[in-house]
């Protein structure tokens, strides 16, 4: 494993590649025992930043829809009637491209009852042969052309198969450096959440991780589904409620009894366990929302299908609701202009106030379509 400060100065893209929940600058100082209070306002709070692409795909859903003779089945699925909901930011909290709140309407569809398990993927890679994008070596010639003009090649060594794997820190430190809690490990993937020596054994029925858009789509592609897209996301994850903070309601993730699988204590230092998992939970531990969804809140961030753009709601904010809204045409993330990004929804094992509140249901995040993290996954839907 290799530190992500390590590698910076090898290769900026080969860094942003690997920063997840980027929180600023990066910062190489980390003996300042100090926590650095963030924010949540501050539009580089991201939990999913400064990872561009780093693979040039001719066809990245390379899989015969015909392999899979279950296609299309709406099997551990539930359907959610449609409706007008308003959509945006519910609290102090919210970031600027949570802004303004505006009226969306969109249709009914069926949506997994769960995140894809371990067991619903390991069918899929049987099925196909089909190799994650964490299982698969960087093409420089592809990484040089996103790189200022004379960036030098990183070392090879660099240059493997690999995904973002969570260590926590010794000490409390600052949180404006994620390289401190983020190594890139070479052999994570998704049987290897934790990477070499790890594996999925026992855990078949636990979200799975280290999953990129590209993916994502491959097994959407397979099954007959689609990834949700964010309108229809939040809809699902506010459950019926309108204008809550939470799948749940409006009462805080640590109060009263555990609602989801977050980071309870200090991030990234301490966790004291309080909802009783680490890392990720089996799905369906903690309570499913009004309309019988599990983990929309916490155990691991899910693709959905839109493009990321920070002005996007105030593109569409029209006195009337907009209907089934798409996303927008193409990428654009001002902090990384040249950097294609899709959103991810719902937070993941490592959200804490202090840092990263995406079990907030409009909380938005955006993650470049390679990106592959022990906290990334999915969900599907399907129309009728």
């Amino acid at each position: 494993m290799k530190k992500i400060s390590n590698i910076s100065v090898c290769c900026m893209m080969v860094t942003a590649i690997l920063a997840s929940c980027n929180q600023g600058k990066m910062n190489t100082e980390t003996d300042n025992s100090e926590q650095i209070s963030l924010n949540s306002h501050d539009s580089s709070l991201y939990c999913q930043s400064n990872i561009p692409s780093r693979f040039g795909v001719q066809d990245p859903f390379p899989v015969e829809l015909a392999n899979n003779k279950e296609s299309g089945s709406t099997e551990n699925m539930v359907w959610i009637d449609g409706g007008t909901f308003d959509m945006g930011g519910d609290n102090d909290q919210a970031s600027a491209d949570e802004f303004p709140k505006h009226k969306v309407s969109v249709d009914g569809f069926w949506m997994d009852v769960t995140e894809v398990t371990n067991a619903q993927f390991a069918a899929f890679v049987e099925a196909t042969g089909y190799v994650t994008t964490a299982e698969m070596k960087p093409d420089w010639e592809e990484l040089k052309k996103q790189l200022p003009p004379g960036t030098p090649k990183p070392d090879e060594s660099l240059l493997v198969p690999a995904s973002l794997v969570f260590h926590a820190t010794d000490k409390q430190v600052p949180l404006n450096n994620v390289g401190q809690w983020w190594e890139w490990s070479t052999g994570a993937n998704w049987r290897h959440p934790r990477g070499p020596g790890s594996d999925i054994k026992g855990k078949e029925n636990h979200p799975v991780v280290h999953i990129s858009y590209y993916d994502a789509m491959a097994y959407c592609k397979w099954a007959g589904k689609r990834l949700p897209t964010e309108a229809e996301w939040e809809w699902a994850a506010r459950g019926g409620l309108k204008n809550n903070i939470y799948p749940w309601g409006n009462e805080n993730v640590d109060a009263g009894s555990p609602k989801a699988n977050s980071w309870q204590g200090q991030f990234p230092s301490n966790n004291t366990e309080r909802d009783g998992f680490y890392f990720s939970a089996p799905v369906k531990s903690f309570n499913a929302n009004g309309y019988g969804l599990y983990d929309m809140a916490g155990n691991v961030w899910e693709w959905c299908s839109d493009y990321y753009a920070a002005d996007y709601y105030a593109s569409i904010n029209e006195p009337q609701a907009i209907n089934n809204p798409m996303g927008p045409s193409k990428s654009f993330d001002p902090e990384e202009p040249y950097t294609s990004k899709r959103v991810t929804r719902g937070g993941s094992f490592l959200c804490n106030d202090s840092y990263c509140s995406g079990y907030r249901v409009a909380r938005r995040m955006k993650t470049t379509e390679d990106s592959s993290l022990e906290n990334l996954g999915f969900r599907t839907v399907r129309d009728k």
